[in-house]
């Protein structure tokens, strides 16, 4: 968000704080589906249950090194550009939120085909990424990396800010988007699977997607490496 000044007053910071402190838990409340933003107030919010998907650039640091702001400009403008159209693709993508060089998407899922419909977006980011290093080795630019992590749960949907600025965002908590975040950093660097997933979605995908995943030994989630087919066709047609 953009700041728009408004001189600081203590006085009245307190007053905030104890308006928010003082709200009853029973403010949130409990919805089948995803509520109207026009419904949320500084003074409420919503449980929802939700699948949530974080994808990261890996080892950023590495094309820092490599390339001037301009050319890190163009890969990080070309990957967060491609991988918000392919979630805001998706009818069931509700919210995507932009991070440094990670891109979420929060959607709603309340069958098990909806599952698999944010599973078939991950198959695309990853065709996706590699039609992006095609182009970009021919650019003669560093090629990408990521990882992607994935889990359904329980969330609350709050409105955050400053009251009466006009600054303020739709802020997300839970379980599940903590596990998507970590599920996102350990892909394709600690495990050399590019997807990792939370056994919830697993157990919730058709039998031709949960194929694709293998379960990590000794831990509650599934990794694999899976691709869009039809976008494939053009890496092979295209990849130097």
């Amino acid at each position: 968000m953009q700041s728009n000044y408004i001189a600081y007053d203590y006085i009245k910071s307190m007053s905030r704080i104890d308006t928010i402190l003082n709200q009853q838990d029973t403010s949130f409340e409990e919805v089948k589906s995803f509520p109207s933003i026009d419904k949320l107030t500084f003074r409420n919010g919503f449980y929802v249950y939700a699948t949530a998907l974080f994808v990261d650039i890996r080892d950023s640091s590495k094309l820092i090194n490599a390339h001037n702001r301009p050319a890190l400009a163009k890969i990080y403008r070309s990957f967060i550009s491609e991988v918000i159209a392919i979630m805001n693709g998706n009818q069931n993508c509700k919210f995507i939120n932009i991070d440094g060089d990670c891109v979420s998407g929060v959607y709603e899922t309340p069958l098990k085909s909806d599952v698999d419909s944010v599973f078939n977006d991950v198959s695309k980011i990853s065709s996706l990424i590699d039609i992006l290093n095609c182009k970009l080795k021919k650019k003669r630019i560093t090629e990408i990396k990521i990882g992607m992590g994935l889990d359904y749960g329980r969330l609350l949907l709050i409105k955050a800010g400053f009251s009466g600025s006009g600054l303020n965002e739709v802020a997300w908590m839970g379980d599940a988007l903590n596990t998507a975040a970590r599920l996102c950093k350990k892909a394709n660097k600690e495990y050399s699977y590019e997807i990792l997933v939370s056994s919830l979605i697993h157990q919730n995908l058709n039998n031709h997607n949960k194929s694709l995943l293998h379960k990590i030994e000794s831990q509650n989630y599934y990794g694999g490496n899976t691709i869009n087919t039809k976008m494939n066709e053009w890496v092979k047609e295209n990849y130097i």
